[in-house]
């Protein structure tokens, strides 16, 4: 199983809580930075999928190509 979510570094340390079935696993972790331009489009992405106009052209789009 994957899990993915962006995590704010406060001075040197990140707390995560993971989802139950994690429970009593061993999980492998990577550290990575992300540019701040990819946090600004991450940012821009979730106030989309709040905005009407961008999933009706989404709706639009996967309706083009629906087989």
């Amino acid at each position: 199983m994957t899990y993915s979510k962006l995590f704010k570094v406060t001075d040197t340390q990140v707390i995560i809580t993971l989802p139950d079935t994690f429970k009593n696993k061993e999980v492998w972790v990577t550290v990575d930075t992300i540019p701040p331009a990819n946090t600004d489009k991450m940012a821009q992405m979730r106030l989309a999928v709040r905005d009407p106009l961008f999933l009706s052209d989404l709706k639009e789009v996967y309706d083009d190509f629906k087989l």
